[in-house]
């Protein structure tokens, strides 16, 4: 598999490539299996329809990757913290005020759907496209549980970061252990590799970023190494900026998922040698297509020729993509 190939620090040319939400809104079949499902969180417990909409890029575009089709915030809801999704709005939790609701034995019985829909995948995907598992980073999740929702900078976990730290200490210490063994399961059912989605890492400071973002990423690269030996894991830390480097030395990770601000000259200067980037075409272009996209692409690829590099978006797919430019795309990269 190229990707796993790239995660091993072989340079891979042309290199692997995926996108971010390329199962999504922007596919009329995605969102004719979504309106059959009759919600999002009943298509992402719903092992078959997860499966099929998981495949639709595949089938359609040929990309080395498929990544499960889920969301980061089915481990609170496993955990026992209520969620839906407001349509237009975005996901909505009640705030967290007590660790005491939290219940982690029962949570794999939630879950289960979505390890059951990593099984199916592992039998139904090519066997030359890799199968990528998924969390959210702990940090990330926790501010949507204590904000109760996502857009702005998440004002309540930020203050409560401040003063309660013992509170949100006690949020992250739950979601470490829940993500370890959310994602031991969804290796152990066939992912080839596993990704932690630390995408509200930029609004910490420098402290909270190492306190909350690092260390808790740190403790479950290791548990995960420590029980799958060779298992490899791309961690997204979005907008870390100047801490882009501490991030890739300590927190374990073996690549480093860039986002679109992030010049990858400037990454290979600040992590360690050998750091396999993933990443950091601007969604935008992928919307706006034509000479724009086609030669922020060629650029791309001329920057990490002869690296080990995952092609990717710096964030995800938007829902007004023509597909006839993710087609574009992949023709670009292919025969480059």
């Amino acid at each position: 598999m190229k990707l796993l190939q790239a995660l091993n620090g072989e340079p891979v040319w042309p290199p692997p490539v995926w996108l971010m939400r390329q199962a999504g809104r922007y596919l009329p079949e995605y969102r004719a299996t979504r309106a059959e499902a009759g919600d999002f969180i009943r298509l992402c417990l719903n092992p078959a329809l997860a499966t099929e909409v998981t495949l639709q890029p595949i089938r359609k575009f040929g990309f080395d990757a498929a990544i499960l089709f889920s969301d980061i915030l089915i481990l609170p809801m496993a955990l026992g913290q209520g969620l839906r999704f407001a349509e237009g709005e975005g996901p909505r939790l009640p705030p967290l005020e007590t660790v005491d609701i939290l219940d982690p034995a029962k949570a794999p019985d939630v879950y289960a759907p979505v390890i059951e829909t990593v099984r199916r995948l592992k039998t139904e995907l090519p066997t030359e496209t890799a199968l990528i598992g998924f969390a959210g980073g702990p940090a990330t999740v926790a501010c949507y549980m204590l904000d109760g929702q996502g857009g702005g900078d998440f004002p309540r976990t930020r203050r409560l970061a401040y003063e309660k730290p013992d509170f949100v200490s006690d949020v992250l210490n739950i979601l470490v252990d829940a993500t370890i063994a959310y994602l031991s399961a969804q290796i152990e059912a066939g992912a080839d590799c596993v990704m932690l989605f630390e995408s509200w890492a930029g609004i910490f400071p420098a402290q909270q970023f190492r306190d909350l973002v690092i260390a808790p990423n740190k403790r479950i690269t290791a548990a995960l190494k420590e029980r799958y030996p060779g298992v490899k894991i791309i961690g997204f830390p979005r907008l870390a900026g100047l801490m882009l480097g501490e991030y890739a030395r300590e927190s374990g990770v073996d690549a480093v998922g860039l986002d679109t601000v992030t010049d990858i000259e400037n990454a290979v200067v600040a992590c360690p040698e050998g750091t396999v980037f993933q990443g950091n075409l601007d969604p935008l272009l992928l919307k706006l297509g034509g000479e724009a996209m086609e030669a922020a692409t060629r650029k791309l690829l001329a920057t990490v020729k002869n690296r080990p590099h995952i092609f990717n978006l710096g964030h995800g797919i938007t829902p007004d993509v023509p597909e006839a430019n993710v087609v574009r795309l992949m023709e670009i990269i292919r025969s480059a």
